[in-house]
């Protein structure tokens, strides 16, 4: 159901958008509230997308002056970051932008989209453009233009980053011909978006929440942690099927009716229906599909994440189905785990 790529030494770039702060103002009611009930207590106030797109802004910035200190004060406790298989936690996204160096003479972040995951985690979507360069262990990498993801957690009074992520934005050419139809960005919450062979990912950060391996989970993840990766992984590998057999009706079993979703290109869908449609649009034969080096845990009793990596055995139109890694965040209601947001990028 996602997707994800080099974030070791491309993370330079990806880094720059882990915008993560705390803040003392954040904690004001969004512009829009929280359903509620006459007779129930008063619905928890949303965080205000303005403010957090502002704390984006500022540690951006601070990522480009390689202010781990910034990082160090901001982040949650519990926060984590994957890169091409490898878990971190926040001492090691502290340390790694501490050895950031960058040039960079601008930095912009917009289309800001606040995706509700659940009364007290809430995803910031967005995009970024620069110009000037970041060089990290010997690597220098040019900014490109990114879909970023920041989720942020409730602390108190307090909103602080507990996860960031990134795939690279690529303008597809459509095709002429028998397959100008037939190319897609993104897959089912597992399918693995079919990628052109001469369309390479961006040489650079493509997502700071790569997949982690199987047996070591961040700090993030709750001592239960093992069970609650094993059930999201369940439902993963579902999706995946589903996504094979192009069967929405799953799929929509699978997903919450405001389930978002950040694709390998960095297409953002919002929505049950848009999400499904972008899955099951494009005309793919798939003889198989795998989810392995998954990681995560629990971020609440009701909020979990998996990260993985996904591949599969086919073609979409004709082009060769890529591996992925993927972030994705599900929500508990009963016994059930659906997924609420995702995002991927493509494994190289």
């Amino acid at each position: 159901m996602s997707k994800f790529v080099k974030a070791a030494i491309t993370a330079l770039v990806a880094l720059s958008m882990w915008a993560c702060v705390d803040n003392a103002n954040s904690n004001k009611p969004a512009n829009t509230t929280v359903n509620s009930n006459a007779n129930a207590t008063a619905a928890k106030p949303a965080p205000a997308l303005d403010n957090l797109i502002a704390q984006e802004k500022a540690a951006n910035e601070a990522y480009t002056k390689g202010d781990g200190q910034f990082f160090q004060n901001m982040l949650s406790d519990k926060f984590m970051m994957n890169g091409m298989g490898k878990p971190g936690n926040k001492a090691d996204t502290v340390k790694m932008i501490s050895e950031v160096k960058c040039d960079v003479k601008s930095i912009n972040v917009d289309e800001g989209k606040l995706a509700k995951i659940d009364d007290d985690t809430y995803a910031v979507v967005y995009k970024t453009t620069g110009e000037g360069t970041c060089t990290y262990q010997g690597k220098k990498e040019s900014l490109k233009p990114m879909r970023a993801a920041t989720v942020w957690t409730r602390n108190g009074e307090k909103w602080q980053p507990i996860w960031h992520g990134e795939s690279p934005i690529v303008e597809m050419k459509k095709p002429e011909g028998p397959d100008a139809n037939k190319v897609g960005a993104n897959k089912a919450p597992a399918a693995p978006a079919a990628k052109p062979e001469d369309k390479k990912a961006p040489e650079k950060p493509a997502a700071s929440n790569t997949a982690a391996s199987a047996n070591s989970n961040s700090n993030s993840a709750a001592p239960a942690g093992d069970a609650t990766v094993a059930a999201l992984a369940a439902v993963e590998k579902a999706g995946w099927e589903a996504w094979k057999a192009r069967d929405a009706k799953k799929l929509e079993e699978l997903t919450d009716k405001d389930v978002s979703f950040v694709g390998l290109f960095g297409d953002y869908s919002v929505g049950q229906a848009e999400v499904v449609k972008g899955w099951t649009a494009e005309q793919c034969d798939i003889k198989s599909v795998n989810i392995s080096d998954t990681s995560g845990g629990s971020i609440s009793p009701t909020v979990g994440v998996l990260f993985f990596k996904g591949s599969a055995d086919g073609t979409c139109g004709s082009m060769k189905i890529k591996p992925v890694w993927g972030s994705n965040f599900y929500k508990k209601e009963g016994d059930t785990w659906k997924l609420i947001f995702g995002i991927e990028s493509p494994a190289m």
